[in-house]
């Protein structure tokens, strides 16, 4: 994909501005971060609105990643913790996330209950809802809170996120996604195309089978650096405790 640095750093902090706000992000905004006038920014985004990868809900709003967008992110987080260097919070608090979930999970004697404490712990340190396999079963933490979400005040978007979570165990004994870490973005996933929703999983080995899995379901607008970070620190975690 022919795109520039600059265009890669503005559709990063669009992403990222987003997750945060829930409101499409505007060109003046920008323009300040960048230290460039609006009209340089509007222009980068018309390139990236060309290319897929961001989108202008209203004719006068500012823009907001679509699917693509999220999945060049996405891909570009691979390896790394973004597309620059993580801040020093933020890696304190990935730290505490981890070190509260260890302290959960090594403090139950019986597998079933590990994998429960793990996924209470994610929906606390994500805001999203919480899922894993145990034996056969798919166990579901905080769906309340996922349906929070400003996403969700569009009933139809609450119906789509049903339908998913109705097929998911028997999707993912079905498919069983090979990678350590499996993303599917929005339209990517394979029930529920219309829910907007991104499901995070991460394959991993425990008592009850070679493929169980544990992950988050949540908005497409999330910080997935950490999110990512946190799945796949948990899947890795389990398997060898377990």
């Amino acid at each position: 994909m022919d795109i520039t640095d600059r265009q890669k750093k503005i559709l990063c902090q669009i992403i990222e501005e987003y997750a945060e706000t829930a409101s499409p992000v505007g060109s003046v905004m920008m323009a300040k971060l960048f230290g460039v006038s609006p009209a340089t920014i509007r222009a980068e985004m018309a390139r990236l609105e060309a290319l897929g990868l961001i989108a202008q809900p209203h004719t006068s709003a500012g823009r907001v990643p679509t699917d693509a967008g999220y999945r060049f992110y996405v891909n570009n987080l691979e390896g790394t913790t973004s597309f620059g260097e993580e801040s020093e919070l933020a890696k304190r608090s990935f730290e505490r996330g981890t070190h509260a979930i260890e302290v959960r999970v090594t403090s139950q004697s019986q597998a079933d209950a590990a994998i429960r404490r793990a996924v209470d712990s994610l929906v606390e340190l994500t805001g999203n809802l919480g899922l894993a396999t145990i034996g056969g079963q798919l166990y579901l933490s905080g769906i309340s809170q996922l349906f929070t979400q400003p996403e969700f005040v569009d009933v139809r978007r609450v119906q789509a996120v049903a339908k998913l979570l109705d097929n998911l165990e028997p999707w993912l004994r079905e498919a069983a996604p090979g990678e350590p870490l499996n993303i599917f973005i929005g339209q990517e996933n394979p029930i529920g195309r219309n829910s907007e929703v991104s499901l995070i999983v991460s394959k991993f080995r425990s008592p009850f089978s070679d493929r169980s899995y544990i992950g988050v379901l949540g908005p497409t607008r999330q910080n997935y650096s950490r999110v990512m970070s946190l799945v796949r620190y948990t899947g890795n975690m389990l398997e060898e405790i377990l």
